[in-house]
């Protein structure tokens, strides 16, 4: 798990113009969990933080994280990563970690499970 998290952590830095400072990488904490994404019956609808829910954002929601914290979700299957903004509460249901948008879903390959084991990096 820990040489996990060194290569998501290389492969955000690969991505960005700035690499993460020693203290940002020391800071990062991981949780490896089911992922689920929202029903379209949710698009419009307000989210916990205020926002409406809009399935072509990059958003998800999660129990306890501060709203607006980024958080990189990797679908374990295929490798696939997605970075996303909290924005809403959930999910409520036994085993999940996060939900993420449609979008989100679509990125990591997740639409035709529903339910896939990821990897959260925050």
């Amino acid at each position: 798990m820990k040489y996990f998290i060194v290569f998501i952590i290389l492969v955000v830095a690969c991505n960005s113009k700035v690499a993460p400072s020693k203290s940002v990488r020391a800071n990062l904490k991981a949780e490896t969990g089911f992922a689920s994404y929202y029903a379209d019956k949710f698009e419009g609808k307000l989210t916990a933080s205020g926002k409406l829910y809009n399935g072509a954002k990059f958003t998800a929601a999660h129990r306890t994280l501060a709203f607006g914290t980024l958080v990189i979700v990797t679908n374990i299957s295929n490798g696939k990563s997605v970075t996303v903004t909290i924005n809403d509460r959930g999910p409520f249901v036994s085993g999940r970690i996060i939900d993420l948008s449609k979008a989100a879903a679509r990125q990591i390959d997740m639409l035709g499970a529903g339910i896939v084991r990821v990897t959260i990096i925050y």
